[in-house]
């Protein structure tokens, strides 16, 4: 069976993806990070989301993004906005995926793996540069220039299944794969129950989702 390294944050996205992973053959190690993030509750989903999917390995890594801030998910001096904004937004976090995705290469030359599997999506989103598929692929080609690995001849693929999909798209397949959404965490201000705002962009974009998918959404609202 064929290795590969799902990025797992707690979320809608990453759920579905490691579902679509496994669905593929896929044996999977889900990585998440502890990065100084305020909605830090999304760390409890995904253990239960990797524990319910029964990926080999869970491994959830420190690193203290809030130590340079810039963004309202790591410098809670910055308000979440609770509505809609131009351009990039606050929520923005500095080469987060970038980052993410260099720990995810990491382990995955370890394993042995040549796979990488992310949520980015390009369509419902907030306007991340990293969530495009030009990143995407620049940081595949980079992969394979910058690793033992890919000098030796392996060749490392960035999966990014959701890029192109909407947001009911995405829920109404990970419905059919089994994924229990009732076990992410969306929000970007969660209150300590874990229950969401339902005001923050990310709240908005999934409720919309489920709304056009035409199923309830199991999220906690405070």
């Amino acid at each position: 069976m064929t290795i590969g390294v799902v990025l797992l944050s707690g979320g809608l996205d990453s759920a579905t993806t490691l579902a679509i992973a496994k669905e593929q053959g896929f044996e999977c190690y889900a990585l998440s990070f502890s990065y100084g993030q305020r909605h830090s509750i999304e760390l409890q989903a995904a253990r239960k989301i990797a524990a319910s999917a029964r990926v080999e390995e869970h491994r959830i890594i420190s690193i203290d993004l809030s130590a340079f801030g810039g963004s309202a998910l790591t410098d809670t001096t910055i308000d979440v906005p609770e509505m809609p904004t131009r351009g990039i937004p606050v929520t923005y976090v500095p080469a987060r995926n970038t980052v993410f995705l260099s720990m995810g290469l990491a382990w995955a030359e370890v394993l042995g793996a040549c796979d990488l599997f992310m949520g980015v999506n390009a369509v419902d989103y907030s306007g991340y540069p990293d969530c495009r598929v030009e990143f995407i692929q620049a940081f595949e080609k980079l992969a394979n220039l910058a690793t033992r690995a890919g000098i030796e001849g392996s060749r490392f693929t960035v999966h990014t299944p959701l890029i192109e999909w909407s947001k009911a798209d995405i829920i109404t397949k990970g419905l059919q794969l089994g994924v229990k959404y009732e076990n992410t965490v969306s929000c970007y201000q969660p209150n300590g129950k874990g229950e969401a705002c339902g005001r923050c962009d990310s709240c908005r974009i999934r409720k919309e989702g489920f709304q056009a998918a035409g199923f309830v959404d199991p999220s906690r609202y405070y």
